[in-house]
């Protein structure tokens, strides 16, 4: 379902940038937190923030937001190596 159909608003987007003053639950903060964590900095993710994640979400649920996210970036990311992230107008 997409995200507008669950509520998801542009001032919900935009709020991201300023995550920790978002008025978001704190499990949607901790998931975002891990979306960031997995883009950025995957290799220094210790077990104190999974530690946190157990406490919000089941294994199952840490795996799943991990595959999702994981599905994002590469798609994200091959957006930018073909330099589709801003296409042109097709002129016409």
């Amino acid at each position: 379902m997409p995200a507008v159909q669950q509520g998801m608003t542009e001032e919900m987007v935009a709020s991201l940038a300023h995550l920790e003053d978002a008025d978001l639950p704190y499990r949607e903060k901790l998931a975002v937190r891990f979306a960031e964590r997995m883009a950025t900095e995957h290799q220094n993710v210790d077990d104190v923030f999974f530690a946190e994640l157990r406490r919000e979400f089941s294994d199952a649920e840490i795996f799943e937001l991990g595959m999702i996210t994981g599905q994002f970036i590469g798609y994200g990311r091959l957006l930018a190596m073909l330099d589709l992230e801003n296409p042109e107008e097709p002129e016409g």
